[in-house]
């Protein structure tokens, strides 16, 4: 059992940058893949990013390529989204998820354990 817990939403202007963290408690932090999903109100959840267990291999939906940035801390239990020139579009719940099987990590029907979301909303 893995326990995440996200941090780190907002409110920020378009441009502006955000950093998420997504702190996790339970069975070994380093063995799991992990992704970044967002929900925008009326729309399903989808992919953003997502990371190998070792942090050696990164992921990303084409919308948030060159703006976003996944990486983990595997000392800590965290990974993190850096999350710059942000646009209102980007506008969503941000939910972490952890990937037993590191098995097709851009799907969100493969993960194992999710947080709870924390919201971001992109002013214009």
């Amino acid at each position: 059992q893995v326990q995440l817990v996200e941090s780190g939403g907002g409110l920020v202007q378009a441009g502006g940058s955000l950093r998420l963290s997504c702190a996790a408690s339970g069975r070994a932090f380093s063995i799991y893949g992990m992704g970044w999903f967002r929900q925008a109100p009326g729309k399903e959840r989808r992919y953003v990013a997502a990371i190998t267990s070792s942090g050696g291999s990164t992921y990303y939906v084409d919308s948030v390529k060159g703006r976003f940035t996944i990486s983990r801390d595997n000392a800590k239990n965290t990974v993190y989204l850096q999350m710059n020139s942000l646009k209102p579009e980007d506008t969503a719940v941000y939910y972490c998820a952890a990937n037993a099987r590191q098995l097709a990590l851009t799907n969100y029907g493969y993960y194992d354990y999710w947080g709870q979301g924390t919201q971001v909303t992109v002013s214009s």
